[in-house]
C-alpha cells in the first residue's frame, strides 16, 4: 500500500492516477480544513503523534512507500514523514511542485517568513491583500497603521489585524476577479505556494503593477523528488 500524505491538488491526481492503475493507496489529510476535497480511495485524517506515529503507522499498514504530496509550507509534516522514513527504511518521495518565477514585469519582494513579512509591509503600501493563509495571520496582527483584505478558505481565529475585511473562498481563482480585488489594494502578500491553482492574483498583479511580497518557502529535508505527478506516478510504479 501507499501512503500518499495529501491535501493537494496534485496529491488527488496522484491517488486517482494510481488507482486507474490498480495500486492500492491511503490518503492522508491533516483535517486544518472544515470541507476539505477529498481524494478516490481510503482516506485517513488527523495526525499521527509525530515522526514516531508516523514509523508506527508504516509498520502497521505495511506501507511500502511514502509520497509526501503535502503544501509547500506543511513544514512539520514533511520532517515527521523523512524520519519516520528513515526510521522504518520505506522509501519516500517528495512531489513539490515548482515555485513561482518572476516575468520582466512584475513588482516582487521577497520575505524569508512571516515574521519578516511583517517587517517589510510597511513599506510597501497601506492597503494590504493577505492570502497567506489563516494560520499566519497573528504575525501581522500589530500593524495597526494598515487596512487588510484577509482571504482564507475558513473562518480565522484571533489575534487578527484590528482594520480588515474578511473573505472566505476557495480557488482556483479568476483574473478578472482578482483584478477587481487588487484594485482595492495597494500590495499583495502571499506564500510561494507555486502551481496554476493561486497563480491569478500574480497576473492581476503584474497587469496593475502592484507589487508582490512573496514568503520563501521553508526547507524541506532532502529526498527524492518529483515535479510532477507524471513523475510520481513513475517512482511509484517502479517501486
Amino acid at each position: 500500500m501507499i501512503l500518499i500524505l495529501g491535501g493537494t491538488g496534485e496529491a488527488r491526481q496522484l491517488a486517482e492516477a494510481l488507482t486507474e492503475r490498480e495500486v492500492r493507496v491511503v490518503s492522508s489529510l491533516a483535517g486544518r480544513v472544515a470541507r476539505p476535497r477529498l481524494p478516490v480511495g481510503e482516506v485517513r485524517v488527523g495526525g499521527f503523534g509525530g515522526p514516531e506515529g508516523l514509523a508506527r503507522y508504516l509498520r502497521e499498514h505495511g506501507i511500502t512507500a511514502v509520497v509526501d504530496a503535502t503544501h509547500p509550507f506543511a513544514e512539520r509534516i514533511g520532517t515527521n514523514a523523512a524520519k519516520a522514513a528513515e526510521l522504518t527504511r520505506t522509501p519516500l518521495l517528495r512531489l513539490a511542485r515548482p515555485g513561482w518565477q518572476a516575468g520582466p514585469q512584475d513588482d516582487w519582494y521577497w520575505a524569508d517568513d512571516l515574521a519578516d513579512a511583517a517587517r517589510k509591509l510597511p513599506d510597501l503600501g497601506k492597503r494590504v491583500f493577505l492570502t497567506s493563509g489563516r494560520q499566519g495571520l497573528p504575525a501581522f496582527a500589530h500593524l495597526d497603521d494598515l487596512w487588510f483584505l484577509i482571504r482564507c478558505v475558513d473562518p480565522p481565529e484571533p489575534p487578527l489585524p484590528r482594520h480588515h475585511e474578511l473573505l472566505l473562498a476557495r480557488g482556483p481563482y479568476e483574473v478578472a476577479a482578482e483584478r477587481e480585488l487588487l484594485g482595492r489594494v495597494d500590495v499583495l502578500v502571499t506564500k510561494d505556494s507555486g502551481g496554476a491553482q493561486t497563480s491569478a492574483k500574480l497576473t492581476a498583479a503584474r497587469e496593475l503593477g502592484r507589487p508582490v511580497l512573496l514568503i520563501r518557502r521553508p526547507e524541506r529535508p532532502g529526498t527524492e523528488i518529483a515535479e510532477t505527478v507524471p513523475e510520481a506516478v513513475e517512482w511509484v510504479l517502479h517501486r
